[in-house]
């Protein structure tokens, strides 16, 4: 209880000047903004560590690539049912708090894992590594659902899309920078003597972690009427988005908070679905692209690592333009921008899919359309997945916001990778041939844009129907 209470949302204070507001929402925008982002990209140097240690603790004999393979399965496991769970959690917590509190600790195992010997033989090794990693999952689920739950507060409606999709871009920027530690990580192990150079794998992105932890405990503030501020609907004047359930401003029940809000809201069900055949294309299509780029296009491991890395950084500026186009043209709105996206997707992959057969016809070099290949499907489909979080945000009460994130990411992460793009692809890969596994990447493309499509006249008429409420209400 001691906990629950620590974590509690703060109380609501008295209204400042009115003379004041404009300069002070302004400059706490930017705080929150800056905390949330910097905070979420730090969770992602504690999330893959492993990844990057492994080559070394394989070289060393400690583990082998079965067993580091079953270690890393523990961070999407635990993930899947944290964020749900700990979005729930976050609804009732200050989310200053619950972030840096989460960070701290997800940083503190990672410190420990890096530090601890591996003399207990190689199944023991493997098994506490898998436990390490089940926390480390857990943990990172304290992230992104507070981190919605920031945005829902703190920006409206008709601003959101193009916010969240700069905000969303932190996890490209979080995993393109953990490579950076943990290659300065380890020379400065060389330097010091230390043979055992895999563990700044571990240690130094961790304590880098904990230092931004810091920055999110000066920066974010839970709501703005915590801070004496309006709300962000009366400050914008915009009444698209959903509020705070009446007369439950600061929380809301845990049994209803489920059952009238997320169990039962048939849309939220609906872009849940969607997400799944998402992820089903985004974690599918980049886990198995160094696998297919040797394989099939006879690309070296240097160069498939490339073109890894150019599907995740195509991700950044597809992502913002997505959201720009949601906020520019279609006022806020995502189904459009969803069924846009992912066409484009698909596109992508007709092409990467028949990049052997472009080769011979066009005479460019393979690599190069590989490399284009993915760089297209990378830079459109991570606006998707920002945009149907987004949607999640704005089809339950601002004070339900932490819990549908997580809803939407279990069904992604759950379903959409660790079933869908991990455990089915690589059977069908390995049985069938690739053919069979691009009919899944399109059969996925297609599911994504039927359902999103489904969702374009429902969420047009559910933000007018809020905006005629408003006025109503105003009149």
């Amino acid at each position: 209880m001691g906990l629950l209470n620590y974590m509690a949302p703060p109380k609501k204070k008295e209204p400042m000047e009115a003379s004041k507001v404009p300069s002070e929402y302004k400059k706490m925008r930017l705080k929150v903004f800056l905390g949330i982002f910097f905070g979420y990209a730090a969770y992602y140097l504690v999330r893959k560590n492993l990844s990057l240690a492994a080559p070394g603790m394989i070289e060393e004999g400690l583990i082998d690539k079965a067993g580091a393979g079953f270690a890393m399965s523990g961070i999407p496991i635990a993930y899947a049912f944290s964020k749900f769970i700990m979005g729930s959690l976050s609804d009732h917590s200050d989310a200053r708090k619950f972030i840096t509190v989460g960070l701290i600790l997800a940083s503190l195992v990672m410190i420990v894992a890096g530090v601890i010997p591996y003399n207990m033989g190689y199944t023991a090794t493997v098994w506490i590594m898998f436990a390490f990693m089940l926390m480390a999952g857990w943990l990172s689920g304290m992230g992104w659902p507070p981190c919605g739950r920031v945005l829902a507060h703190w920006f409206s409606q008709n601003e959101r899309s193009f916010k969240m999709s700069i905000w969303n871009t932190a996890h490209n920027v979080g995993n393109g920078t953990l490579g950076i530690f943990v290659t300065f990580g380890i020379l400065i192990f060389g330097s010091l003597g230390i043979t055992e150079t895999w563990r700044a794998a571990f240690i130094v992105p961790a304590i880098v972690a904990i230092l931004f932890a810091v920055l999110c405990w000066f920066t974010i503030r839970d709501t703005p009427e915590s801070c004496g501020l309006p709300s962000i609907e009366d400050y914008r004047k915009d009444y698209t988005g959903a509020k705070a359930a009446k007369g439950e401003e600061d929380k809301i029940p845990f049994k209803r908070l489920f059952v009238d809000y997320i169990f039962k809201n048939k849309m939220l069900w609906l872009i849940a679905f969607a997400n799944v055949f998402v992820y089903l294309v985004r974690y599918g299509v980049v886990d198995w692209s160094p696998t297919y780029l040797q394989e099939v296009c006879n690309l070296s491991k240097d160069e498939g690592n490339f073109a890894f890395a150019l599907f995740e950084y195509a991700g950044i500026p597809g992502t913002i333009i997505c959201g720009w186009v949601s906020t520019k043209f279609f006022d806020g709105r995502c189904a459009p921008v969803n069924v846009i996206f992912t066409l484009i997707a698909a596109l992508g992959v007709l092409m990467y899919w028949f990049a052997p057969e472009l080769q011979a016809t066009t005479g460019i070099e393979l690599k190069y359309i590989a490399y284009t290949a993915l760089s297209i499907i990378g830079g459109v489909i991570y606006g998707p997945v920002a945009m149907i979080g987004i949607q999640a945000l704005t089809l339950v009460p601002k004070n339900a916001a932490g819990t549908a994130a997580g809803f939407m990411s279990f069904f992604g992460y759950m379903f959409g990778d660790a079933i869908l793009s991990k455990i089915v692809l690589g059977n069908i890969a390995t049985n069938y041939g690739w053919d069979v596994t691009f009919w899944m990447f399109l059969i996925g493309c297609a599911l994504a844009i039927a359902i999103c499509g489904v969702a374009w006249g429902k969420e047009k008429t559910i933000m007018a129907q809020r905006v005629q409420e408003a006025e109503q209400q105003n009149a």
